[in-house]
């Protein structure tokens, strides 16, 4: 089989194997990363040996990524402040309506999967959001059949324990809160903030101990509005853009001037926020440069 074949075939799947190692990694970079190493193995692997091509990159991908979580799981240890996963800017020809799919990379459920076990996660992903059968799953993991329904059972039953009791925010809500937002906080109206947040929001800023946020979740609409009032206070001070973007299949503003100064995604319930995801660590805020395709 010549190379082109593999490339052929290993772009075609591109997009989903970037997924699975993304909800797997949180982190597009280290995604990018994965799928590199990936495809030097796939390269050398006699396609005539290979039945099913999706399935066979999705085991290779996924072990890849298990052997990533588990060498940055010391650095995340080790980090400042909040980790929060790296926002994924998606094209804007990415018009997706797969609910799970969007539902699956956005910036809540990146959050809770985080609580998840490496084991737990990827067999979550793997089966839950993109339908592999536990016997390729199982392979994927090093586990048996019986132990990664067992998993799945387990990491299913964490996950909606913790999955917020509300519907999707559909796009149009998403970006008509989002504006409004934006309008409220860039003309320093603070009722109209007020107004717009829940009583309980929360706000997690991710700087890496590399820009300006606080360290740790603050809670409450008045603390919340706050900080807000205090951000864009200097932000207007100077020379700052705010545009409104797609990321991670939801609205969320962008701030730059000279570079990329932070993304701000933001999660809605009954019309209120209810969470700020500030990312500020410069190194984090480097992948968002690079518009991504998913696929399920």
């Amino acid at each position: 089989m010549s190379t082109d074949e593999h490339a052929e075939r290993f772009t075609l799947l591109r997009p989903l194997l970037f997924t699975i190692v993304y909800e797997i990694l949180g982190s597009a970079t280290e995604s990018d990363d994965v799928l590199q190493d990936s495809y030097l193995r796939w390269a050398s692997v006699d396609l005539s040996t290979v039945r099913d091509t999706k399935s066979y990159l999705a085991q290779l991908v996924t072990r890849q990524a298990l052997n990533a979580l588990r060498a940055s799981a010391r650095r995340r240890e080790d980090y400042i402040g909040p980790w929060l996963p790296e926002p994924l800017l998606l094209d804007e020809n990415d018009a997706s309506t797969d609910v799970v799919l969007a539902e699956s990379v956005s910036m809540a459920m990146l959050v809770l999967l985080e609580t998840l076990g490496p084991d737990e996660r990827a067999v979550f992903v793997l089966r839950d959001v993109f339908g592999f059968g536990y016997h390729d799953i199982a392979t994927a993991v090093g586990k048996s059949v019986a132990a990664v329904r067992q998993v799945a059972h387990r990491a299913r039953e964490h996950v909606q324990a913790r999955r917020q009791r509300f519907e999707p925010v559909d796009a149009a809500t998403s970006a008509r809160v989002t504006e409004q937002f934006m309008t409220a906080a860039a003309t320093g109206d603070l009722e109209g903030l007020l107004w717009l947040l829940a009583p309980d929001v929360i706000w997690t800023a991710d700087s890496g101990g590399k820009a300006t946020a606080a360290r740790r979740p603050v809670v409450g609409a008045q603390k919340v509005a706050a900080v807000l009032m205090s951000l864009f206070r200097q932000e207007r001070l100077g020379d700052l853009r705010i545009e409104m973007v797609n990321c991670n299949h939801t609205a969320a503003l962008v701030l730059s001037g000279e570079r990329l100064e932070g993304v701000f995604l933001i999660e809605i319930a009954d019309g209120k926020i209810t969470n700020f995801y500030a990312i500020r660590n410069p190194d984090k805020l480097l992948a968002v440069a690079v518009p991504r395709q998913i696929s399920r």
